[in-house]
């Protein structure tokens, strides 16, 4: 009998206490939460109004019982902005949410421990807390800027996603109109910049062109935050083969998101139907707010959604696995990010229950360490090994757009 056999044939509730007791020595590192936009959202900051120390099972994904429960042990906190806010107001927003994540390390300092370096995640493990990292969803955050690159890193900010759903006038964005071919001259210079200071480069929400550019030109592992892939679920947030096989060169890591609309292909045209009518009430399509998540609720009554499972991110997780290799996958939940939720990974909470499904078709205890923990933890340490040698061999660029990419520049007249 195949170990996947052998292991299904044992009880859940069986399988669920493994998961549970390896995820005690290996807890979750999760590439994706957008807790701080939904207390900007929800609250404007006003922690007393939104305390994650108690239950807020009605409100968010995320509350410091259900992060215990799921066994997390390390979160990047997205530092999100909408692309809506551009240039100095996009800087200054993310500045907030940075400071949001400051606050809240401050508040629950039992529970969230400050994490700069892989060091710093260990430590934290060994301390029983949560290591907290930052990360920036978007290059209009540094507003064409490499010296405001640096100071969200001087902040603590160790990844960046090159794009979120638009271009910026550098990178091109999966689901904008294609503009740049991937990255422009100065696009490429942010990549080199990131590698420099020790900043993982995000592919997560960059299109298949960016993928490409940025693997050619990154000496660093690059990560993608919170994407799945895309011979699973053919949606442009996805990530194609010839892209996860690249990885292992890179030493980089996939993380496979939750979120049903890019994990379940009958989800996509569902989903797009259910933005229109965000749309149709005056809101955006990724507006959770209580006012907007009760439209959400009304138009999926109507119109039935179809459910994604805990089995379908474990599809994608056993591709990804497949192309890239178990050193170069991770999870990535997208946890208040997103309206809706798979089944059976409602929350934070649900993490066990993965791990359970994935010992049920047969994962080894070593490779599930690997997703949960380690590879996430080498990524950082690795970039961080590149840093130093960059930094010895150079210092900071004070390359501009305008002189990388402007009219009179190498690159001034590209389509």
């Amino acid at each position: 009998m195949s170990a996947a056999g052998a292991t299904g044939t044992r009880p859940a509730a069986e399988r669920l206490a493994e998961a549970l007791d390896l995820l005690a020595g290996h807890p979750v590192v999760d590439g994706h939460n957008d807790l701080p936009w939904a207390l900007r959202q929800q609250a404007r900051y006003d922690l007393d109004r939104l305390d994650i120390g108690a239950d807020q099972t009605a409100s968010l994904h995320t509350d410091l019982a259900r992060l215990r429960a799921g066994r997390v042990g390390a979160q990047f906190w997205s530092v999100y902005v909408p692309c809506a806010l551009t240039g100095d107001d996009a800087v200054s927003a993310t500045l907030e949410q940075i400071d949001a994540v400051d606050q809240l390390l401050v508040r629950y300092a039992a529970d969230l421990a400050p994490a700069l370096t892989a060091d710093d995640m260990e430590t934290a493990r060994q301390q029983g807390r949560i290591a907290s990292l930052k990360g920036a969803e978007g290059g209009h955050s540094i507003n064409d800027s490499l010296a405001t690159l640096r100071a969200l890193h001087a902040l603590g900010v160790r990844y960046m996603t090159l794009t979120h759903n638009d271009n910026t006038a550098w990178a091109d964005s999966a689901t904008d109109e294609p503009r740049a071919g991937g990255l422009t001259a100065f696009g490429h210079e942010v990549v080199r910049e990131m590698n420099r200071v020790g900043m993982l480069v995000d592919l997560s929400h960059v299109a298949a062109t960016t993928m490409r550019a940025a693997l050619a030109t990154s000496v660093a592992p690059v990560i993608f935050s919170h994407s799945s892939a895309l011979a699973v679920c053919d949606h442009p947030r996805n990530i194609p083969d010839d892209v996860l096989a690249q990885l292992p060169a890179n030493g980089g890591v996939a993380m496979a998101t939750f979120v049903p609309k890019f994990v379940l292909p009958a989800a996509v045209e569902w989903t797009a139907r259910a933005d229109e009518n965000m749309r149709a009430h005056g809101l955006h399509p990724l507006d959770t707010t209580p006012r907007a998540m009760k439209i959400h609720r009304a138009f999926q009554e109507e119109n039935p959604q179809p459910v994604a499972t805990v089995a379908t991110v474990a599809d994608h997780l056993d591709h990804m696995r497949e192309v890239a290799g178990i050193d170069h996958i991770g999870i990535g939940g997208d946890y208040d990010g997103t309206a809706f939720t798979p089944s059976g990974l409602d929350d934070v909470a649900g993490y066990p229950n993965l791990v359970a499904e994935l010992l049920t078709r047969g994962w080894s205890h070593a490779d599930l360490a690997r997703l949960t923990w380690s590879n996430a933890v080498r990524a950082l340490r690795d970039a961080e090994a590149v840093s130093r040698d960059l930094r010895a061999a150079r210092g900071p660029s004070n390359a501009t757009i305008e002189a990388l990419d402007g009219p009179d520049s190498p690159e001034g007249d590209r389509p």
